[in-house]
């Protein structure tokens, strides 16, 4: 049976000895990696990887398991912002501007308004009594992702169907924690700066610093994000956690600037409700979904070139492409599939 594929610029064996390179702290050894790599080649691998992949035909299954995902999620989310700060909360609003931030107009209503009528409808202690199963339907998202990651590292998935959906859950519980950390640096960050110097005597200079740290820190808490998913979601081993890869930082700028573009394409020439009449916010949505399950795709795929130019390279920590691990082959990788 033959190999998925073979592309001419990988190896089908690992060097058999390697120099250990001198460690460099998480992010920084990846990244300074970069200069040296011709940047033509690199962007012909990858963009080879993304046709091979079929990643914009998986990007538009993957906007099917956003929408189904998404209400649950933000359920779960509300009601997690519920039990930190209460119902009908700053912190509550806060999210959905957030989510408004990126989301076109229509759509970001469409969210908001379903999401309300939910909670209205259904009460807290609904909310809070079924919060296992709407976790367990939000994290169908995250499960999706992780097998289509799986191809962009070309191997199969072989952990079992519970550790599979833990992972999943997990990651969504994390990814959550997350964005309602990031909003309460956000709407409290100056509350909170103004308590530390005072009791603290720090004075309008700490302030003044937090006002410009905190929004280099949502980014930091973005790449974060990303990363996570890049480390837990495919089915491979012994990797090296890196707080910023080429992939994360990619897919983080390509997703901000294709959710701008997007918003501000649609507010000077939205057609759609024209077209789909009242189903023209539900289009948007599943458009925006296309777009950045896209560009999460786009940055796995890159990390997999990535790593496996460094793997060519005779780096002992980084994976070929078709390897579980480092020098790990898949025992039956991923097939081509027939033309």
């Amino acid at each position: 049976m033959s190999m998925r594929r073979h592309h001419s610029w990988r190896t089908p064996g690992r060097t058999p000895t390697r120099a250990r390179a001198i460690a460099l702290p998480a992010g920084v050894e990846s990244l300074s990696s970069l200069g040296s790599l011709d940047w033509k080649r690199f962007a012909k691998k990858v963009w080879h990887e993304i046709s091979e992949d079929e990643v914009f035909e998986r990007a538009a299954q993957l906007s099917y398991y956003f929408l189904l995902a998404l209400f649950p999620a933000l359920l779960f989310m509300t009601a997690m912002v519920g039990w930190i700060a209460g119902e009908d909360s700053e912190l509550r609003a806060g999210l959905f501007r957030a989510l408004a931030a990126v989301l076109p107009g229509e759509a970001s209503k469409l969210v908001s308004d379903t999401v309300n009528d939910v909670m209205q409808g259904s009460g807290g202690g609904k909310i809070s009594f079924g919060i296992l199963a709407t976790l367990w339907a939000a994290s169908n998202g995250m499960g999706a992702i992780s097998s289509t990651l799986n191809i962009a590292y070309e191997v199969k998935e072989r952990r079992p169907w519970w550790k599979v959906r833990a992972t999943a859950v997990a990651l969504t519980i994390a990814l959550a924690l997350l964005i309602i950390t990031a909003l309460v640096l956000l709407l409290y960050g100056h509350d909170i700066a103004e308590t530390i110097a005072g009791k603290f005597g720090l004075g309008l200079v700490f302030e003044l610093t937090w006002k410009i740290i905190q929004w280099p820190l949502l980014l930091l808490f973005l790449l974060t994000a990303f990363g996570m998913i890049y480390y837990f979601a495919p089915d491979v081993r012994d990797q090296k956690w890196q707080w910023i890869t080429p992939g994360s930082v990619f897919a983080l700028a390509l997703w901000l600037l294709v959710s701008f573009a997007f918003k501000l394409y649609l507010e000077y020439f939205n057609s759609y409700n024209a077209t789909y009449g009242s189903l023209g916010a539900v289009i948007i949505l599943m458009l925006w979904f296309y777009l950045s399950g896209a560009a999460i795709l786009i940055g796995g795929e890159i990390n997999s070139v990535f790593e496996g130019e460094m793997a060519e390279r005779g780096d002992p920590e980084a994976k070929a492409a078709g390897e579980k691990a480092p020098g790990q082959p898949d025992p039956a990788p991923l097939k081509r599939a027939a033309s």
